[in-house]
């Protein structure tokens, strides 16, 4: 009978518990809370926010990566060797070179319109994310939070925009383009749309990267709650 209770009492104890220790991917004795699996989803997703701002908020962050380059959007890309035939090709790379630079201005931005969608996850969703592939916090974020996220960040990009005169630019060589007699369709000179898509995009994905890393590479968990969480998975 006193073996019996020690037992029991262990076997209440654990049932009682929110851990993941018997969810897939997890084991060795290592218990993880609920609560500490959606710091530890919070902790990565918010480390990826940092690391593509870090990225992407310099010089060249975005005009100096081929990958994430802006380019002009898709109805004047159609059109660039016409403008370029022109004589406006000096023009056509001031405008890019613009809306890249106002890119790299805006996402400073992004940190906190990030961090407060970060904070409405929920257990339910973290518990669902923890055992999910390399960028399941990502896309969880990205389902969840785009068009909320978009839309706060696009004042942000149209005042770089603005400020960084891109919007001129662009304006001018469209205009020019639209006031030939050549043209058929006329080109919408609106740009900020345009680059706060592009601009999310390059953001969504240097968090996928990150979150990928901190799941494969030990060196990457930088808190001690990323350690554990992702430490534990087998």
């Amino acid at each position: 009978m006193k073996r019996i209770i020690p037992v029991l009492m262990l076997a209440v104890l654990f049932m009682s518990c929110e851990t993941l220790s018997k969810l897939p991917g997890y084991g060795y004795g290592t218990t993880v809370t609920e609560f500490e699996a959606k710091q530890g989803i919070e902790d990565a997703l918010a480390q990826g926010v940092t690391t593509a701002i870090f990225q992407l908020n310099r010089q060249d962050g975005f005009f100096g990566d081929e990958f994430y380059k802006i380019l002009l959007p898709p109805d004047a890309q159609k059109v660039e060797s016409t403008l370029r035939n022109i004589g406006l090709g000096k023009q056509v790379d001031k405008a890019v070179l613009q809306i890249n630079r106002a890119a790299e201005d805006a996402v400073s931005f992004a940190k906190p319109i990030f961090t407060s969608a970060i904070k409405e996850m929920t257990i339910a969703d973290a518990l669902s994310i923890i055992k999910g592939s390399n960028d399941a916090a990502t896309n969880y974020f990205r389902e969840k939070t785009r068009i909320k996220l978009v839309d706060a960040f696009k004042p942000s990009i149209q005042g770089s925009l603005d400020k960084l005169e891109a919007t001129r630019y662009y304006a001018d060589i469209i205009n020019l383009y639209n006031k030939l007699p050549t043209t058929g369709t006329k080109i919408n000179p609106d740009l900020t749309g345009y680059v706060v898509e592009r601009a999310t995009d390059a953001l969504f994905n240097l968090v996928a990267k990150e979150e990928a890393n901190i799941r494969a590479n030990p060196v990457a968990r930088t808190t001690e709650i990323l350690k554990k969480v992702f430490g534990a998975r087998l």
